[in-house]
C-alpha cells in the first residue's frame, strides 16, 4: 500500500500550517529508524532532494558504539558522510505526533550518489530487482510480537531492568477480556498506524502475560519492510505517550515465551499469485515448491539475518512455539517453514525462524534470495514433515547459536554471490562484534551461579 501523502499535498499542508515537522529517516543495521527532524518549510523548499548523515550510522552496534573492523568506514577513514535521499513515495502523516509527516530515505554514497550496497533498504531492493528480472513480484507480510510493561522506558532503564511488570498477569493469547486493560493503547496503535497509511488488519493477545501481536496487510516486499520499521517505531512512541514501555527483544525472560516476527511470502506474476496450483493436492505450484526448497537449502546461511543477536537464539526452545528445525510442513506451527492457506488463492510460505529483533529489510532480502535460488535451479522440495517436529530426530536444525549462524553466513559462496562480498563481510563483522561483546561481559547469571559457589 503506498503511503498516504503526496509531495504536493505535503506542500499544501505545510502552507496551511497543518504540518510543521518532517521526519526523514532510514533503517540502520538493527532495523531502527535514524535520521533528522526537519522544519517542514525547509523540507519542501530544498531538503526534499537530499540531506546528509554520518556514515557511522551503518557501522555501529545496538548501543551506537563505533565498532572498528568495517571496510566501509572507521576511524582510519575519518567517518565521512552518506547522502539521505528521500523516497517521496513513502511520505505519510504520523497522527500520533502532532503536525508531523515522515519520509523514508535511501542511503547513497556521498561521492558517487550510488546506493550504498550494505544499506538494508538497498540489500532488499536488489533482491526485488532480481525477482522482477525473472518475471516475479515478491509479496510479503511480517507479523510482530512484543511485550507491554506498566513502567515507562525511563523507569525501567533507571531500575536496571529489574522487576519489570507486564500489563497482564497471565497468558492473554486471543483473550478479549485479557487484553482489555491494554486496549486504550492498542486502539491508538491500530488507528494511528492505519491513519499513517499502514493498513493494520488486527491486533491480538499473544501467548504470554502482556504479550501482543499486530498484523499489517500483505504487500510488496519493500513496502512490507518499510511498514515493519515504522510499526516498531510507532508502537514505541505511542507507548511513551501512555507512560508504558514495550520490548521487541526476541527473549526478554527465559521463563517467558519469545517474541517472533514471522515472514509470509509468495511470488506473483501479472498481479496474480503464482504459488497456487488447483490440481496439486496441497494447492502448491511447482514454483512454490522450488522456492521453499531454496529456503531450506540455505536455511543455515540466512539464519543470522533472521536471528541477528546473541539473545535471538534464546528463543529457540522446545514447546514454546518457536521452531528448532529448519524443515517444512503443512499448517504446522512446530516447523521452521509452514505452508499457510493450503488449497486457497492465499497459499504462501511462512518462515517462523525470525524473532521480533530482526531487521525486516535484511530478513526479507535473505529469504527472497534463497527462494529465488531454488526457483532458478529448480530445486526439488523434500517431503513435508508432520506431527511434533520438535521430536523429529535427525533432520535439519536451525543453528543453535549466533556463532554457528555467523560461520554459515560468512563462509557461504552462494550468499556472497547473491548479496555481494562487501555486504556479507559487513554483516559478518556485525555478528562477530556481538559475539565479542558477549564474551567480554559478565552476566547476572554468572554472578548468581558462581559468586559463592565457585
Amino acid at each position: 500500500m503506498p503511503a498516504n501523502l503526496t509531495f504536493d499535498a505535503l506542500k499544501k499542508a505545510v502552507a496551511a500550517g497543518e504540518i510543521d515537522t518532517v521526519v526523514a529517516c532510514f533503517a540502520d543495521m538493527q532495523g531502527r529508524l535514524q535520521g533528522k527532524r526537519f522544519v517542514a518549510r525547509h523540507f519542501v523548499e530544498s531538503a526534499w532532494e537530499e540531506t546528509h548523515c554520518c556514515n557511522y550510522l551503518l557501522a555501529t552496534d545496538v548501543e551506537m558504539v563505533t565498532v572498528q573492523g568495517y571496510a566501509a568506514t572507521g576511524w582510519n577513514k575519518g567517518y565521512g558522510d552518506y547522502v539521505m535521499k528521500p523516497d517521496l513515495a513513502t511520505l505519510r502523516r504520523l497522527p500520533w505526533l502532532p503536525g508531523t509527516a515522515m519520509v523514508m530515505c535511501d542511503v547513497l554514497d556521498h561521492h558517487t550518489h550510488q546506493l550504498v550496497p550494505h544499506a538494508p533498504r538497498t540489500v532488499l531492493k536488489r533482491q526485488i530487482e532480481r525477482a522482477k528480472a525473472l518475471g516475479f513480484d515478491a509479496m510479503m507480510a511480517t507479523e510482530l510480537e512484543f511485550y507491554i510493561f506498566e513502567q515507562s522506558f525511563s523507569e525501567l532503564f533507571d531500575a536496571g531492568y529489574r522487576n519489570m511488570i507486564p500489563t497482564a498477569r497471565y497468558n492473554v493469547d486471543y483473550s478479549i477480556f485479557g487484553t482489555a486493560r491494554d486496549e486504550p493503547m492498542m486502539r491508538a496503535i491500530r488507528n494511528g498506524l492505519w491513519d499513517a497509511g499502514i493498513p493494520i488488519e488486527n491486533s491480538k493477545g499473544e501467548a504470554e502475560a502482556g504479550q501482543h501481536e499486530v498484523n499489517a496487510r500483505y504487500s510488496d516486499a519493500l513496502d512490507t519492510a518499510d511498514m515493519h520499521a515504522i510499526i516498531k517505531t510507532g508502537i514505541k512512541e505511542i507507548a511513551l505517550q501512555y507512560g508504558a514501555s514495550v520490548t521487541f527483544m526476541a527473549k526478554y525472560d527465559h521463563r517467558r515465551a519469545g517474541s517472533s516476527s514471522h515472514v509470509h511470502q509468495s511470488l506473483w506474476v501479472g498481479g496474480k499469485p503464482a504459488f497456487r496450483d488447483e490440481k496439486d493436492p496441497a494447492g502448491m505450484s511447482d514454483l512454490m515448491r522450488h522456492y521453499i526448497a531454496g529456503q531450506l537449502a540455505h536455511a543455515a546461511e540466512i539464519t543470522a539475518f533472521l536471528a541477528p543477536a546473541v539473545n535471538s537464539y534464546k528463543r529457540f526452545v522446545v514447546g514454546m512455539f518457536a521452531p528448532t528445525k529448519a524443515v517444512w510442513s503443512l499448517d504446522n506451527r512446530t516447523a521452521g517453514f509452514r505452508v499457510c492457506g493450503e488449497g486457497s488463492k492465499a497459499i504462501r510460505v511462512e518462515c517462523r525462524i525470525g524473532g521480533a529483533d530482526l531487521n525486516p529489510y535484511l530478513a526479507c532480502a535473505a529469504l527472497l534470495a534463497a527462494g529465488l535460488d531454488g526457483v532458478e535451479k529448480k530445486m526439488v522440495l523434500e517431503p513435508a514433515i508432520s506431527g511434533d517436529i520438535y521430536q523429529a530426530g535427525e533432520v535439519r536444525e536451525i543453528p543453535r547459536t549466533l556463532g554457528a549462524a555467523a560461520s554459515a553466513m560468512g563462509t557461504s559462496a552462494w550468499l556472497r554471490a547473491a548479496f555481494g562480498d562487501e555486504v556479507v563481510t559487513h554483516y559478518h563483522r556485525a555478528a562477530l562484534w556481538e559475539l565479542e561483546e558477549q564474551n567480554r561481559v559478565v552476566t547476572d547469571w554468572e554472578v548468581a551461579r558462581g559468586f559463592e559457589r565457585a
